[in-house]
């Protein structure tokens, strides 16, 4: 007897939003891991509320160390008839008795109350999830994913400034993305420090002054800002790296591996998913090198990979200047071979 079909997973009944996104509901749902995003929503939908009515009761619970009836007590009616804003957090945590007042509260929401249910992740609390996400108490969930791409976080960046209505050149949002890759919170921290700068428009030449000592160069970096044709940057780039005491070997080894990623992908068809499992890539990098291939031909491909075979060569003993090779080699790639 054959076994039975696996079914798909049901689509949330709710809208989902993303964080910069949200907005009142009577019950909010806020998931994902991005810590940083999710007391940004948060924060917004405090705030918009607080606006409409500045009255507006605020109230924390933390789930794990939750009492019988906390939620019931501060969702009742109060005497003058304040609004009120409930934020959960830790519902990842949740104690067993917040889950089951959490339940029951979901089938007779209170009114004008905004409960706003923080879940970093983890399987704890998937039936209050799951009823929220089905419909029931009549909410949102707004999906605050880790920010692993570059080009999330550039977004990131773009937003932060366009909410203050100030300019910020695109030099200088890449060169923060690079100093503070590794942290959205000192991102966000370093975006809010450069917003408090008087000059009309952030440039590169600012976020050096700030956080110069943090710019992160390395050579996938180089590759980077050569692939899509900016090679002053480029340069600039492998400048930096090799006077910051960066060998030309690995160098050139980081930057031939994103060159190989683009050959086998290049004129490849399929999904990201399906590239992916072909080439033993992860499907992030089918599709960063989909975004790199760009503007390139098979004939300019396939002259960066001979060039990058003679400077491989060159660095590793054959030339008798290694940087100078090294530049030769960005200079060919910034012109898309």
């Amino acid at each position: 007897m054959a076994a039975p079909a696996k079914r798909a997973p049901a689509k949330a009944a709710i809208p989902q939003l993303s964080w910069d996104a949200i907005r009142p509901a009577p019950v909010v749902l806020v998931s994902g891991g991005e810590q940083v995003l999710a007391d940004r929503a948060i924060r917004l939908l405090r705030d918009t509320l607080r606006a409409e009515d500045p009255t507006l009761e605020v109230s924390e619970l933390d789930a794990a160390g939750y009492a019988p009836g906390e939620l019931l007590t501060l969702a009742s009616p109060s005497l003058f008839g304040e609004p009120r804003f409930i934020r959960v957090d830790g519902v990842e945590r949740s104690s067993d008795a917040f889950l089951d007042d959490a339940l029951a509260y979901l089938d007779a929401v209170a009114d004008d109350t905004c409960l706003v249910l923080r879940h970093a992740g983890g399987v704890r609390g998937k039936k209050l999830l799951d009823a929220v996400r089905a419909g029931s108490g009549g909410g949102i969930e707004v999906v605050c994913a880790e920010l692993k791409r570059d080009s999330d976080k550039l977004d990131f960046v773009r937003t932060e400034f366009a909410a203050a209505r100030r300019r910020i050149a695109p030099g200088a949002q890449r060169a923060l993305v690079n100093a503070f890759s590794e942290d959205l919170a000192e991102l966000a921290a370093a975006c809010r420090q450069l917003l408090a700068d008087s000059a009309e428009e952030i440039t590169e030449q600012i976020v050096a002054t700030y956080y110069g000592g943090r710019v992160e160069t390395s050579a996938f970096a180089v590759a980077d800002a050569a692939i899509a044709g900016r090679h002053g940057e480029a340069l600039g780039l492998l400048r930096h790296a090799l006077a910051s005491g960066a060998d030309p070997v690995p160098m050139i080894a980081a930057i031939a591996s994103k060159v190989r990623t683009m050959a086998k992908v290049a004129g490849a068809r399929g999904s990201a998913a399906e590239l992916a499992k072909r080439f033993g890539l992860a499907p992030w990098q089918v599709e960063r090198a989909a975004r790199d291939l760009r503007g390139w031909t098979d004939e300019g491909l396939g002259r960066a990979i001979e060039a990058l075979a003679e400077t491989d060569a060159q660095v590793k003993g054959g030339g008798r200047d290694p940087v100078y090779a090294l530049e030769r080699l960005v200079e060919q790639l910034s012109r898309r071979g």
